[in-house]
């Protein structure tokens, strides 16, 4: 995991979609849920702060609904709701929507007419299920290993994203389910993350971009395009500083006598353990992030090669980039070895010291307290702790 994935739930906030100007036009969404006879319709807007209601209707036998909305003077997007069934709409002018659902499988199978973003809203919907149908089916998939499941989910992302900006984004980047394409979301774990990530993949934050850029030149000072501008400009920024850690080795002026970077950081009792400390023990160097889905499975094989060489003079030092602290006190409280966090997470100076680039990252440090080997250089951990110790 990138270490910039850690603030994914920042891009998510800054994914909902804003409130706008009015044209005094309105805005017509009509039609009938089927099979929903009591069931509250909802039709919100969304709006940078999440989802606001705009009317709500109880529905009779027939199903049938009929709301307006003040139009905009930009693309807008709306959404369709009962509980967790979802139609989202957008639109780009002022115009006459009808939907035709069943409650059950509203969110799948909907029929909609008299708008083309509508349409390819519902294009990219489903497009986004068969993504989110295949990631399930590799995390699911008890043959595909673990040290494979992130390669096999970034291929069929990639895939996916090379459609979405080849027959939706570039192609008109200024209509409403182009931005609508930019916030989609997938789930890995329990966890959403967006499809598209403005803060660490230098193709996508190219993709915000484009479109950003569009925005800025149709539909100048809304606040939709503002949005887009800042996201396109901060991710952008954030590439620079990745690039540039990238070009770095390990700083030997760091290094100190005795062949490390020291690191010097508190434990959940508050006691600054250092990492030249342990010199004398072979050292397992682990950068580790808890909030993840993969931490425990990690921590489990940590714990096997602790009660494997410990007693023969194996330590564990880990350092958590956590940015919440009292999760992470929690999750190390019964943990045998060195557990050091740095408050400053993704700008962990250590881990820029050591040229981390993604999560988790392991290194071999020896008893002399030279630094051997990083993960991408070993092939079989326990022998190359054996042949340490």
């Amino acid at each position: 995991m990138k270490i910039s994935q850690l603030f994914v739930a920042s891009a998510l906030t800054l994914a909902a979609l804003a409130m706008t100007s009015c044209t005094g036009e309105k805005v017509r969404v009509t039609g009938n849920i089927s099979e929903a006879k009591d069931s509250i319709l909802y039709f919100e807007n969304m709006s940078l702060n999440g989802p606001v209601t705009i009317d709500s209707v109880k529905l009779g036998a027939d199903g049938a609904f009929a709301f307006k909305a003040e139009a905009a003077d930009h693309p807008e997007f709306y959404r369709l709701r009962i509980a967790r069934q979802i139609i989202n709409i957008g639109v780009d002018s002022t115009e006459t929507i009808t939907v035709k659902a069943s409650c059950p499988t509203m969110s799948v199978q909907y029929e909609i007419d008299g708008s083309e973003e509508c349409a390819k809203i519902k294009e990219l919907a489903l497009l986004q299920m068969n993504l989110q149908s295949q990631v399930n089916a590799i995390t699911q998939n008890p043959n595909v290993p673990y040290a494979l499941e992130a390669d096999s989910i970034q291929k069929v992302l990639a895939v996916y994203k090379n459609q979405v900006k080849r027959d939706y984004i570039f192609k008109e980047p200024k209509r409403a389910y182009s931005y609508y394409a930019l916030f989609q979301t997938f789930v890995v774990g329990s966890r959403p993350m967006l499809i598209f990530d403005p803060h660490s993949n230098k193709e996508d934050v190219q993709v915000f971009a484009a479109v950003a850029t569009s925005w800025d030149t149709f539909y100048p000072g809304t606040e939709r395009g503002q949005n887009l501008h800042n996201i396109a400009i901060e991710g952008m920024k954030n590439i620079r500083i990745i690039q540039a850690r990238q070009q770095q080795s390990i700083d030997v002026s760091r290094v100190s006598d005795a062949g490390v970077i020291e690191i010097a950081l508190p434990d959940n009792k508050g006691n600054i353990r250092k990492l030249t400390e342990q010199k004398g023990k072979v050292v397992l160097l682990d950068f580790h992030v808890f909030a993840t889905k993969t931490s425990t499975e990690r921590i489990m094989r940590l714990r096997e090669l602790y009660n494997k060489y410990h007693a023969q003079g194996l330590e564990i030092y880990q350092v958590s980039l956590d940015p919440d602290e009292h999760f992470w006190k929690e999750k190390v409280a019964a943990l045998p070895w060195v557990s050091v966090r740095d408050e400053n997470a993704m700008a962990s100076e250590a881990a820029a010291h050591y040229n981390v680039q993604s999560i988790p990252t392991f290194f071999l440090i020896d008893r002399n307290n030279v630094l051997q080997k990083r993960d991408v250089q070993v092939r079989d951990i326990d022998a190359e702790i054996k042949a340490m110790l």
